[in-house]
């Protein structure tokens, strides 16, 4: 029986034979390399001392459903900026995170921090448009994607000047990630075959990651002291994604946690 991201992932090859109706894979490909090279500024951020704050923009999820009936994506971003976030994440999946790529285009309008383009990359059309949409990054998911494509989208994203952030679940995938020639991997807290979370999971993994790639702990943040954890199991960064969407006051929540950073 498929798995819920084996579903998303079909479906989102589905959204790529359709966008492709409207603007062809050569146009789109065309438009992405006409543009200026990026210079890798999301890994470049991911870098600094201490950790790095990957803070996202989602109004719904698949196991959570609806996360903020009210949803100033644009205004949140600029919340995010202002209160010290390294780099924003945006879901533009539309049926089960309710995203968009207009969220994307116009928050990478706005914020002067780079922007990963939170997805389920299944072609490299995807990977085009996401340059042309303003992203400094593009999620690569190791469950939904064979190795032969991870490394040929890495290849593309380099091409490009984009940064690639490579998800893993386990060891198996890590060790994919790593063959890929990954630069930056992250460990997510989140099955993402049952939507459950295991914050230790980024612990019991970490010392598979070499120490020249840049690790990231993604999902299942809620509190200081998840982050005084993460901090010292020395991860580069985090990704936040519903602690900070449903807060009342993102940026204090913000606050609130990049003091244990």
């Amino acid at each position: 029986m498929p798995t819920i991201v084996d579903t998303i992932a079909d479906h989102a090859r589905g959204r790529v034979a359709k966008a492709k109706e409207s603007i062809s894979a050569d146009e789109m490909k065309r438009r992405a390399y006409d543009l200026p090279k990026g210079s890798f500024e999301f890994e470049k951020a991911l870098k600094d001392p201490g950790i790095s704050f990957i803070c996202e923009c989602k109004k719904a999820s698949p196991s959570k459903g609806i996360i903020a009936d009210e949803y100033p994506y644009l205004q949140i971003a600029k919340e995010y900026e202002a209160a010290g976030a390294d780099a924003i994440s945006v879901l533009t999946e539309p049926k089960w995170f309710l995203g968009s790529n207009d969220h994307l285009k116009d928050i990478t309008g706005e914020v002067k921090i780079p922007v990963i383009r939170k997805d389920f990359t299944v072609d490299e059309y995807m990977i085009h448009e996401a340059k042309v949409l303003g992203a400094s990054a593009v999620l690569l998911i190791v469950s939904i994607l064979p190795p032969e494509d991870i490394r040929h989208y890495i290849a593309i994203c380099d091409d490009l000047g984009l940064s690639a952030l490579v998800e893993t679940h386990d060891a198996d995938e890590i060790s994919t990630a790593v063959s890929s020639g990954a630069r930056i991997i992250g460990v997510n807290n989140r099955n993402l075959k049952d939507f459950s979370v295991d914050t230790a999971l980024s612990a019991s993994l970490r010392n598979l990651i070499p120490d020249d790639v840049i690790f990231v702990s993604e999902s299942g943040v809620r509190s200081p002291e998840d982050i005084r954890n993460i901090s010292r199991i020395g991860a580069d960064a985090v990704l936040v994604g519903e602690t900070l969407m449903r807060a009342g006051n993102k940026a204090e929540k913000l606050w609130e946690l990049r003091k244990e950073a």
